[in-house]
């Protein structure tokens, strides 16, 4: 009985051993392809996650790279701030200039203190345009996709041209309390199917619809301004290499009449319609960008004369 037992013993340790050497064998072919099928649904699920989160649609692409391509189109550099001087890329702090200013007005006031990038308000009567402008001399794009607290959004917020100067003072008093705004001022926003942001400027490529709602509003942090609108037309983002075109988005400033006639002969002889507004030297404009789809880069533009 012990000879048996003993036998019996070393012969179920011999099968263990042939076991686990049969499953290490086993194991060490499927390791490799198992591995390989773990990483493959690891990739898988990571691009799902990427896709349902960072998808923002073909159409909403395109208005993202058309924009940002509009918007390095143009020099981020701002001169003379109240705060300093930005020389090239070299910001002179011991250039500060202090001055009194108007004071902020209430409303303004309220929404400057829940974000200091704030610089205006947009409204246009008969659309859903009724947003914050915003600007970051520094990071032009930093709002491009994101909202208003700063959060990502593909519907980003309205931006100012980093060039656009909107002005510290007021137009009642000839700009002595603060300083003058540029003499054009360009807005950037997304052209969102659901007409949200600067989907709804469609409408004033009818102009019955421009000739029942005029008048842009558009808000500093000082003053409430109006642009009558002068011109609705089709333009596009154009090369850099293109210099025998009109690029109205890189028009801020009339440094003299000739610069001013130059701006305003090209946008009027653009137009889709009569608008029968006419300007002269010394008027300021406001002008909204958004994407169109007529042509590569293509761009609906509206241009307003300020008339309050």
């Amino acid at each position: 009985m012990t000879k048996n037992a003993n036998y019996n013993d070393l012969q179920s340790i011999r099968d263990r051993k042939e076991f686990l050497e049969h499953y290490r064998v086993e194991l060490t072919e499927w390791a490799p392809p198992v591995c390989v099928g773990f990483l493959v649904i690891m990739i898988f699920l990571s691009a799902m996650i990427n896709y349902r989160v960072g998808y923002m649609g073909n159409r909403y692409k395109a208005t993202r790279e058309n924009l940002t391509q509009a918007l390095q189109s143009v020099s981020p550099v701002v001169e003379n701030t109240i705060e300093g001087t930005i020389v090239g890329d070299d910001f002179d702090d011991s250039a500060t200039i202090y001055m009194d200013q108007a004071p902020k007005s209430q409303k303004m006031e309220e929404v400057y203190a829940m974000n200091e990038d704030t610089i205006g308000w947009l409204k246009i009567d008969g659309m859903v345009i009724d947003y914050p402008v915003m600007q970051t001399p520094f990071d032009e794009q930093y709002y491009l996709n994101r909202d208003f607290d700063g959060n990502y959004s593909a519907y980003g917020c309205i931006l100012a041209d980093t060039d656009s100067c909107v002005g510290s003072g007021t137009y009642a008093n000839d700009y002595n309390d603060g300083t003058r705004p540029s003499t054009n001022i360009i807005l950037h926003g997304h052209n969102m199917k659901n007409g949200t942001m600067f989907g709804d400027l469609d409408k004033f490529r009818d102009k019955n619809f421009t000739e029942e709602h005029p008048v842009i509003k558009f808000s500093s942090l000082y003053e409430d301004r109006e642009y009558e609108i002068m011109s609705v037309f089709l333009s596009q983002v154009y090369l850099k290499s293109q210099t025998d075109v009109f690029k109205y988005y890189q028009f801020f400033e009339a440094e003299n009449e000739e610069a001013f006639d130059d701006f305003y002969t090209n946008v009027k002889s653009l137009q889709l319609y009569d608008t029968g507004v006419t300007a002269e030297y010394g008027d300021e404009f406001l002008t909204l960008s958004v994407c169109a789809y007529h042509v590569d880069n293509g761009r609906l533009v509206v241009v307003g004369k300020r008339i309050k």
